[in-house]
């Protein structure tokens, strides 16, 4: 699923709980990590998380459902840009404008996923 398609059914969910359903909805649905992709463990996550990348195509893995469906929306985010590209995107407005009410410890996630994306 692009992130487009993401924003678009996040854009028409109303109710925080739900949204949080469909966001692990859409980390239970990611493409698996090809054997070729370069795995990074993310630094800073309160689970296990991994962002992978095979060219300029992003893959990732987590080990809670939630975090699963956090990967899934930064890394459709970028899928198929170039680091250089990436450098210029607002990854942390852009997330914020999905309005997806999550804790401190989740957006602390969130924010070191950005900065590794960032920083390739």
């Amino acid at each position: 699923m692009t992130y487009a398609e993401m924003k678009n059914i996040l854009s028409v969910i109303d109710n925080p709980v739900e949204k949080l359903e469909m966001v692990m909805d859409f980390g239970a649905h990611m493409p698996p990590v090809p054997d070729s992709a370069v795995c990074n463990e993310i630094v800073g996550c309160a689970s296990f998380a991994e962002i992978c990348r095979d060219g300029k195509h992003f893959y990732g893995r987590a080990d809670s459902a939630l975090v699963r469906g956090i990967v899934a929306i930064i890394t459709a985010m970028v899928d198929g840009k170039s680091p250089e590209q990436i450098k210029k995107m607002d990854l942390s407005g852009e997330f914020a404008s999905l309005n997806i009410n999550l804790g401190t410890g989740r957006l602390g996630g969130v924010n070191s996923m950005i900065r590794f994306l960032q920083n390739l």
